[in-house]
Order: C-alpha cells, then sequence, then structure tokens
C-alpha cells in the first residue's frame, strides 16, 4: 500500500513538473531583434509602423508580451556585421532583416538562430534560402522577385516615353539580387525592343557620374534598381534627374516621395505587416526550413506630377488613370 502510495504521489509530482514547465514555456516573451541599415528612422516609419501593426493584429505588444532589440547601420553599411553579432550576443530568439543587405550580414552572424527576411529581391540567387518552397536552412521570409515585375516598369517607361529605345540602369553590383534583376531587365528591354545599358553604383560619387554618362549616351530613361546606396541618395537622384530632364522610375515609394518621377513595385509596407506572421509563427515553434518564402501580393503604381512639370514631361491620360496615388 505504502509503495503504492508512493508511486501515486511521484507521478503526481511528475506531472505538476511537466505542466508547471509547459506553462513557463507558453508565457515565454519572444525576444526580436529587428535590423536596418537605413540613416533615418523617419525614412522608413510606413514599413516599422507596418511591422508592429502585424505583431498586433497578432496579439503582440511591444514591452508587453514581446521584446524587439532595434539596430541601425545608420547608412553605415560595414558596421552591419558588428551589429548583427551584437544581436546574437543578445541572444534574440529572431532576427528580422530589413533589406538583402542586412540579412548577408545576419547569415554571416549565425547559422541557428531564425531569420526573418522581410524583404529581399532575389533569397535563392544571393544563397539565403535552398529554394522558395522550402528554405532548408534558418532563414525565410518575403521576397519582392516577381517575374513580371521588371516587364512591368520597362512597359510603363514605353507608355510614358513613347520614343524611349535608350534605357540607363543604375544599380549596385555588390547588393544581392543585383544580377538577377539585370537579367529580368535585359529581357524585358528586348521584348519592347529598348536597349539597356547598366551604370553601376557603388558609391553616392558614382550617381551623378551616372547621369552624365546617361546624358552622354542619349538615355531617353532612367530605371533606378532598389540599393542602400539608391536609397540613402534618393533625392539627390531626383535633383539629378531634373537636372538632366530625365525620366526615373524608381523600386518603392519612398524614392517618388522624395521627388522622384513614378515607382512600380512590391507594397513594402505590406511586406513588413506580413514579416510579423513569421515571427509568431517561428515564436510558437515553427522551423524557417519549413515556412515557404512568400512573393508579393500587392504592388503599387504611384507618379508624381510635380517632378514631371519640372522636366517638361506630360503623363499620358491612360497611365494617369491607371495610378495609385498621383503628387500633385
Amino acid at each position: 500500500m505504502k509503495k503504492n502510495i508512493f508511486g501515486l504521489a511521484l507521478c503526481a509530482l511528475l506531472f505538476a513538473l511537466c505542466v508547471s514547465a509547459e506553462a513557463q514555456q507558453s508565457t515565454k516573451i519572444p525576444r526580436i531583434g529587428f535590423l536596418l541599415t537605413t540613416s533615418s528612422a523617419s525614412a522608413y516609419s510606413a514599413r516599422l509602423d507596418a511591422f508592429r501593426q502585424g505583431l498586433r493584429e497578432l496579439g503582440y505588444v511591444e514591452g508587453k508580451n514581446i521584446v524587439i532589440e532595434w539596430r541601425s547601420a545608420a547608412g553605415k553599411l560595414d558596421r552591419l556585421p558588428a551589429l548583427a553579432a551584437e544581436l546574437v550576443s543578445l541572444n534574440v530568439d529572431i532576427i528580422v532583416t530589413s533589406s538583402p543587405t542586412v540579412t548577408r550580414a545576419a547569415k554571416g552572424a549565425t547559422v541557428t538562430i531564425p531569420i526573418v527576411m522581410a524583404n529581399d529581391n532575389d533569397p535563392v540567387g544571393s544563397g539565403f534560402v535552398t529554394s522558395l518552397a522550402r528554405p532548408g536552412g534558418n532563414i525565410t521570409g518575403l521576397s519582392t522577385l516577381a517575374p513580371e515585375l521588371s516587364t512591368k516598369q520597362v512597359e510603363l517607361l514605353k507608355e510614358i516615353v513613347p520614343k524611349l529605345s535608350r534605357l540607363a540602369v543604375l544599380g549596385t553590383s555588390t547588393n544581392p539580387g543585383t544580377a538577377q534583376a539585370l537579367k529580368e531587365i535585359e529581357l524585358a528591354a528586348g521584348a519592347f525592343k529598348v536597349q539597356p545599358q547598366y551604370l553601376d553604383i557603388l558609391d553616392p560619387k558614382n550617381i551623378e557620374t551616372a547621369f552624365g554618362t546617361a546624358a552622354k549616351e542619349r538615355a531617353d530613361a532612367v530605371l533606378v534598381l532598389g540599393s542602400p546606396v539608391t536609397y540613402n541618395q534618393r533625392t539627390q537622384i531626383a535633383e539629378l534627374a531634373v537636372t538632366s530632364r530625365l525620366p526615373v522610375i524608381h523600386p518603392n515609394t519612398e524614392y517618388v516621395d522624395a521627388g522622384g518621377l513614378v515607382t512600380y513595385g512590391p507594397n513594402y509596407p505590406d511586406l513588413f505587416r506580413r514579416a510579423a506572421i513569421y515571427v509568431d509563427k517561428i515564436a510558437k515553434g515553427r522551423k524557417p526550413a519549413d515556412l515557404p518564402v512568400e512573393q508579393p501580393t500587392k504592388f503599387e503604381f504611384i507618379i508624381n506630377l510635380k517632378a514631371a512639370k519640372q522636366i517638361g514631361l506630360t503623363i499620358p491620360p491612360n497611365v494617369l488613370a491607371r495610378a495609385d496615388r498621383v503628387i500633385r
């Protein structure tokens, strides 16, 4: 009888310990590391607000049941590896990356901590994941690589500038995804009988030279690829476009808000909002390797009529009517 009582007591104790452990595990507060490149937090405010909104929709309140360690390179890309290493040393549960350059730094810092890409233009080509369907490692998230994107951008430029035959393309060759983007642009340009010319922007000082080359080579328009360098110098690019009187299509809204002419691309705030879904799934036990990388579902087409007026360009009414937003 005593043995039976002892056995029952032991079972009850073990059960209580298991319940206690499960309760502690379920109430563990996720600690997220969020790494940025931008030199201005205000420039990313819409994206960060969308990420926070996504967390709120899933029941997370920053500082209450989720902790976020924010780190920014303030435009100094060489700081990214150290910042990524700092987040690893803090033992964060998940690292969220704001761009391909940041993902590269995070990947170099850890192969075990889950990494969620808020956006990446070519995660497979950059070696971040094995495939979109089966990432296969510690990285997953959102990709901005959409097969029709470059085709649509060139098509819009052709409608805005009917005489378009020579297209200058500004990008940063060291930025993950640039090589794939150029391949897509070449295919799209060929379909519209447009000759592209790539001009590498490795440093802000290259931008003015690139516009000079574009003008000298009689480019009819310019297509800007996203990179930390072009993003941080988007106001300068807008000003040089006016000086050169060249129509320019940009990769996202912030370029147009800084004075650029037109943008067609993914809705980046929506991508950041959806990144919160990955954070939630991983915090609840899912592995990045098993979470497919998703592509954009929302795109935006924005026209800045102020910029059009400055270069003496008239936007065709049928193109204007299709814009999601018009800056007047």
